[in-house]
């Protein structure tokens, strides 16, 4: 699908860990926060704050959507296992995590495109480094594009006055 059509990231799928297709249509009424990760950067242990914010927050309908990336610095080289492992034994991630993707350059994964045509980035679209964050809410639409080096506890700040 072209990113000109896309009205909402509903209109996306992507693979898990697992190798599953999902549909991001089964998340539509929640509110999502949308993160690119990996497992060997200096913001890893930013994780363990999105797992703290998912177990606050899952009841009144946040889901965080986890996509590896290995296009900064190497720090997500691992297979789809291995960053499964990684998340579950290191920081007991229990959000939905997906296959490794790109988020920048002519292989980027399409919701990520849309993500940075909806919201623009300081300067550039581009997403600059892991652990970038984009907010959607319950209708689908991107709505906030939080930094890298925004702490989920900045994020669980804002939520508040986002989600019921």
């Amino acid at each position: 699908m072209k990113n000109e059509t896309a009205t909402s990231i509903y209109q996306f799928s992507a693979k898990t860990l697992q190798g599953k297709e999902v549909k991001l249509g089964e998340y539509a009424g929640k509110t999502l926060l949308i993160v690119n990760t990996a497992s060997k950067c200096g913001l890893t242990p930013q994780y363990e704050g999105l797992e703290k914010l998912y177990r606050k927050h899952q009841d009144k309908g946040l889901v965080i959507l986890g996509f590896p990336c290995n296009q900064f610095a190497n720090q997500e080289s691992g297979d789809d296992q291995s960053i499964s492992e990684g998340c579950l034994i290191n920081y007991g991630v229990t959000f939905p995590m997906f296959s490794k993707i790109e988020v920048n350059g002519k292989n980027a994964h399409p919701l990520y495109k849309y993500l940075k045509q909806e919201l623009k980035g300081f300067i550039t679209n581009e997403i600059k480094w892991n652990f970038t964050k984009f907010l959607v809410d319950a209708n689908g639409k991107p709505v906030k594009r939080f930094s890298p080096s925004t702490e989920p506890e900045k994020i669980d700040e804002y939520l508040a006055s986002f989600i019921a």
